[in-house]
């Protein structure tokens, strides 16, 4: 149980796989929970650029204003150019002999070169506002961004015991991209929008109200059919979603444990489940595609028959005189125009209500209970002990006490072994030392001083840990080893690395110490990623070792050169061995029993032989049944 909540913080699962946001397959965001204050907070992040947001509006509503003017000016030319026309043909009729027609092409060259240059001046407005609101949104995030990595740096470790690593990174990385491209296309987008729907109304009303209100007619029925296929194609977007997080967790999963599953012949298997994923896949992927793809075409539809109508009346009225050819034209223009704001907006809903869902997912964790400082009035005791576990209780959050009143004392230079079954909770002590987790009552001492009373990183610099599960970074070997301790000195790296054995593998490598290790580590077998620790352990020097034995998965020279390291390690030096083989430990100046996250037994290898409780139970089951318990 305890073991359990310890270690699943370093532990890698699958980012962003189903129910964790838009992570692996940028899986299904719920709908937000509190859409307006989360959208105010969101804009709060923006505060700051209020300047800037403003000249954003002011050069995307100028943009707009000038593509909407355009048309209108540009019919003007036509209207010229059948002016002129007519005129000829009436010269003609009256017997005059015309070598051209009476166009005035100074006027419509003119025009023209207005129209060019409000194309132009939209175009550097347009850019302008785009320009700018990325600057705003990318600042934007990059505060989001540096205050979430500032929380998850002092966020109690149950947080990660309780979230799973592919739900964090998915809200610090889809979450953040999210809002970042929402911020930078569809605020702006939404503005244009509505500008563009309502200058164009305005122009088209300027031009002849009663041709606005036949095109006003195909409104009504463009939000009927946004209304009702938009929500379909939601849905069919979110099992699609879903369908491709679940296919890709699948596949990095199969990859992943590749070795087992050809082990046990399970390649058919697995095909067959993916044949059967991939086909859920392209059932929901191809209604989703198809049913979005219908809105264009039948706003298109709509669109056309308002434009025939339009087209028809208008060129009556022409006949009639009411209206000029020009006012026409650049009426059928606004009429194209009309309909794809009303379809953008319609989008943006949708769009920005996933936006907030991101930031409220974003700002969970944001709102997280920090870490506390809870210090004592305990004062510094006068000791020769190096640590004191006083009078300690603790238990996990609202759970039984584990501890209810147990005490240990440790001596400069001892040797303490913490042994359980698996899931006994041995790492809960480790949790309590390092103060990944305070006590409920009592009190840790090091060195006479309660450690609740001492930063935390300050207390960390006394331990180092070298865990059965190795950790290293993507980087060289050289500066793995470093990690443990930035200031240390080449030659403090190189007697390190010799101390652990890790120069005798290192210097066969092609780039010897300047060897990047990948992702996983996998480019070097397992033992050598455990010596490469326990060399980063011997650079750190610590006052305090918590060493938790790495040999069972290991071939024999490699388990000789580990526990050799180890005994080299530990010399002169107070530590806590997390123990599995109950043999390496006979010699521990003091043995914690544990089981069922409880300290059942306290005591030496020979006293609680003698006692015939848990630990002889534990002790004789590995040499009668060969049980290894970790």
């Amino acid at each position: 149980m305890a073991d359990s909540k310890s270690k699943q913080s370093t532990r890698s699962s699958n980012v962003g796989g189903p129910g964790h946001g838009p992570g692996h397959g940028q899986g299904l965001v719920e709908k937000p929970k509190n859409f307006w204050g989360t959208a105010r907070r969101l804009m709060s992040y923006m505060s700051d650029r209020i300047f800037g947001l403003i000249l954003v509006l002011i050069f995307a509503i100028t943009s707009v204003i000038f593509q909407i003017r355009t048309p209108k000016i540009l019919g003007k030319a036509t209207t010229e150019i059948f002016t002129g026309v007519m005129k000829g043909q009436s010269q003609q009729k009256a017997g005059f002999n015309l070598s051209h027609l009476p166009i005035n092409f100074d006027k419509i060259i003119h025009i023209i070169i207005i129209v060019g240059l409000m194309y132009l001046t939209a175009a550097v407005f347009s850019f302008l506002q785009q320009w700018l609101m990325t600057l705003i949104s990318q600042r934007t995030v990059y505060k989001l961004r540096r205050n979430m990595k500032r929380k998850m740096r002092v966020v109690p470790i149950r947080y990660y015991d309780t979230h799973s690593n592919g739900d964090i990174m998915s809200r610090a990385v889809n979450d953040m991209d999210n809002i970042a491209n929402v911020l930078q296309q569809s605020l702006t987008q939404a503005v244009t929008s509505t500008v563009t729907f309502i200058g164009t109304l305005w122009m088209m009303m300027t031009i002849s109200w009663k041709l606005s209100l036949i095109a006003l007619i195909t409104i009504p029925l463009s939000l009927v059919i946004v209304g009702i296929v938009a929500p379909k194609s939601q849905k069919y977007f979110a099992s699609q979603q879903k369908s491709l997080g679940l296919m890709n967790n699948q596949v990095e999963e199969n990859y992943s444990g590749l070795q087992v599953l050809k082990s046990f012949n399970k390649e058919q298997d697995t095909i067959d489940a993916f044949e059967k994923q991939n086909k859920v896949y392209y059932q929901s992927a191809w209604k989703a595609q198809f049913v979005s793809g219908v809105i264009m075409p039948l706003m298109m539809f709509l669109n056309n028959i308002g434009y025939v109508f339009v087209a028809i009346i208008g060129g009556i009225s022409v006949a009639n005189g009411n209206i000029t050819l020009g006012n026409v034209q650049a009426f059928l223009q606004y009429t194209n125009q009309f309909s794809q704001p009303i379809s953008q907006l319609a989008n943006l809903l949708n769009t920005i209500q996933t936006t907030v869902a991101s930031a409220e997912r974003v700002f969970e964790v944001l709102d997280e209970e920090e870490m506390k400082d809870t210090s004592t009035d305990t004062p510094v005791k006068q000791t020769s002990n190096l640590l004191e576990m006083d009078h300690v209780k603790f238990g996990y959050d609202n759970e039984e006490l584990l501890m209810k009143d147990y005490n240990l004392t440790v001596k400069p230079g001892q040797q303490v072994a913490i042994v359980g079954p698996t899931g006994a909770g041995k790492t809960t002590i480790i949790n309590l030392l390092e103060r990944f987790y305070d006590v409920k009552g009592g009190a840790i001492l090091l060195n006479g001083q309660d450690t609740r009373n001492m930063d935390r990183e300050a207390l960390r610099s006394h331990f180092a840990m070298v865990l059965q599960d190795s950790w290293l970074f993507t980087g060289s070997i050289y500066d793995n080893i470093k990690y443990g301790r930035e200031a240390a000195t080449k030659e403090e790296v190189m007697d390190a690395a010799k101390a652990a054995h890790v120069d005798e593998f290192v210097r066969k490598l092609p780039d010897g110490y300047d060897t990047v290790l990948n992702e996983d580590a996998s480019n070097i077998s397992q033992g050598q990623r455990q010596l490469v620790t326990i060399a980063r352990a011997f650079v750190a020097d610590p006052e305090i070792l918590i060493l938790d034995e790495a040999t069972s998965s290991v071939d024999t020279r490699t388990e000789v050169q580990i526990q050799h390291a180890m005994s080299q390690l530990l010399k002169n030096r107070t530590s806590f061995v997390v123990a599995h083989r109950l043999s390496t430990i006979q010699n521990a100046d003091n043995i914690i029993v544990m089981n069922h996250g409880s300290i059942v037994e306290t005591g030496t290898h020979d006293g609680l032989l003698k006692k015939g409780g848990f630990y002889a139970d534990l002790y004789n089951s590995q040499f009668t049944e060969g049980i290894s318990y970790s």
